[in-house]
Order: structure tokens, then sequence, then C-alpha cells
């Protein structure tokens, strides 16, 4: 497994010296190990280049776990950890036709005003789930969620602001806003990433005087460690 852990962390063929120096063994040791590896196709080795690389087997398995894998369910599972964690209400949302759909809840300890019913579509550009979303997904899928126009009587957002609210988002990792869900509601919100599909997000609701000026830096890097645990276990790499 170690030897395959070094392959896995490397994006290319490797050399058995590099190999070995990856996981601390002597050159003639991970050579017997890469043979029996080979041998039920968890390795592969170049004719031309003599470097390894990651076999068929590896890759029917990963595409087998993949397949069995419900990235709402295991997201799900630690969203009762990050309530005990801020005594805050979380959410959890996914991506529609229309915009963020409000698939999953956990009630905090704090009472809010109003709550949102699991299978609402939230608004798109406004609230801090939409606006991760619209950082992070394709134009292709976001640009006609815009043009429709918002909903609700949501306040239109015109092209500039689109563009601060993308940087915005992508820099600090996450989105934040004040009476954009519901009247008296904070809300902070950052996304999941999956090894290959559309990334999810994890809001954090709060009532508004706790918010204030600002949602609590602890909250915040509490929301961010869950969401990166979560990518991490739906097999999701982050880029160099």
């Amino acid at each position: 497994m170690r030897l395959l852990t070094v392959l896995e962390r490397v994006a290319g063929p490797m050399t058995l010296t590099q190999i070995a120096e990856g996981c601390g063994r002597q050159p003639s040791k991970a050579h017997r190990y890469l043979v029996s590896l080979g041998r039920v196709g968890l390795v592969s080795q170049s004719r031309l280049s003599g470097r390894y690389d990651l076999g068929p087997a590896i890759r029917r398995l990963g595409a087998e776990a993949l397949r069995r894998t419900d990235e709402v369910a295991v997201a799900s599972e630690r969203l009762p950890g990050l309530r005990d964690r801020t005594s805050h209400t979380v959410g959890l949302s996914v991506w529609g036709e229309h915009g963020p759909v409000h698939v999953r809840e956990e009630a905090g300890g704090h009472l809010l005003p109003m709550t949102v019913r699991v299978g609402t579509t939230l608004p798109f550009a406004t609230t801090p789930a939409g606006q991760v979303f619209l950082a992070h997904l394709p134009e292709a899928l976001t640009d006609p969620v815009l043009a429709a126009g918002p909903q609700d009587g949501q306040p239109r957002v015109d092209v500039s602001e689109v563009a601060r609210i993308k940087e915005d988002v992508r820099r600090a990792g996450f989105a934040a806003t004040t009476d954009a869900v519901l009247p008296g509601m904070s809300a902070v919100a950052a996304p999941v990433f999956t090894a290959d599909s559309l990334p999810l997000v994890v809001v954090l609701v709060l009532p508004k005087r706790l918010a204030t000026p600002s949602v609590p830096v602890e909250a915040i890097d509490e929301l961010l460690t869950t969401t990166a645990a979560i990518s991490a276990e739906l097999g999701y790499v982050p880029k160099p």
C-alpha cells in the first residue's frame, strides 16, 4: 500500500529509484513488491521507459468505488459533527436545474426566525450557497440561470458584480451573507469538491446577532476543515 500511495501522489510514471525513495525502501525490496503488484494488475511497467505506474486493476477499482459513492450521503454523515462543534444549523446544497437545492439540514442550538424547507431551490447569486456554485461551476451551467433573472423578489446582479463575487469566493474559499437567505439570518458556505462530478456546498446558518460584525472565525475554520475532509473522502485531490 505504501508503494501504491507513492504512485498515486505523483502525477506520472516513476522510476524504481523514485518509488523506493518515496516509500523508504531499498530498491531491491521495492522491486520485489512491484513485481507482485504487477502480477495482479495493480501496477504496470512501461516496456519502453521501464517506469512504473498504476495498473488496470487500480483503474477498475477506482471506477467501481466512484460508481458506488453517494456524495450526498458521505457529506451528510459529517454534518452533525459540524453542527455540534459550532452549535449552528448546518445545511447541504446540490446543484439543480434552476440553482442551489437545499437537500439536508441539521438544526443547531440557536433559534432561527425561519427555516428553509428541504427541497427548496435557493436564490442564486445572492445567497452564499449560490455564490459558491457561481464561483466553481462551469459558466455553461450558471449562465442560463443568471440569464433567467432573479426569483422571489431577489435583486438582479449585474455582470461586474458576478465577476467580483467569483473572485472573492475563490480567494477566500467561502461565501458569507446576511439577510440573503432569510431576514435576520447570516450564513457562510464552502464547497465540497468531488473526484468527477459537480461540487456540493455546506452552509452554516446562524442568527444575525451572532454574526455581527461578521461570522466568527472559529465557525468558518470548522466549516473549511469539514469541507476539506469530505472532499478528501470523496477522492478529490487539490491541484498544485
